[in-house]
């Protein structure tokens, strides 16, 4: 069994940054593929950012060169460095795993219970 627990949301000015962090708990070596997802008020949820065990990442086109998925495996903590925020990146993020293969957007089955980010102009 896998738990996530995510950190680090807040509020910040546009143009501003901040960094989430995301802990795995439990047995993380059956997991495949890790990723961010984010769900503003009133909209779908969306896939922000995925990595795959073998190297793979790909980022929403609405992110992409301002966000940055990261890991560091000695603290089982993946992160996504969020620079140039828009006030339209506000949204609570959500980090999730799976075992599954391929690693997609619709794959995952664990989350995390979110962590708020909130971004004003």
């Amino acid at each position: 069994q896998v738990q996530l627990v995510e950190s680090g949301g807040g509020s910040v000015q546009a143009g501003g940054s901040l960094r989430l962090s995301c802990v795995v708990y439990g047995f993380t070596a059956s997991l495949f593929c890790m990723g961010w997802f984010r769900q503003a008020p009133g909209k779908e949820r969306e896939g922000v950012a995925l990595r795959s065990f073998d190297g793979n990442t790909i980022y929403a086109d609405s992110v992409k060169d301002r966000f940055t998925m990261s890991e560091d495996n000695a603290k089982n903590t993946l992160y996504l460095q969020m620079n140039t925020l828009k006030p339209e990146d506000t949204a609570m993020y959500y980090c999730a795993a799976t075992a599954l293969r391929p690693c997609r957007w619709d794959q995952f089955v664990t989350w995390g219970q979110g962590t708020q980010v909130t971004v004003s102009s």
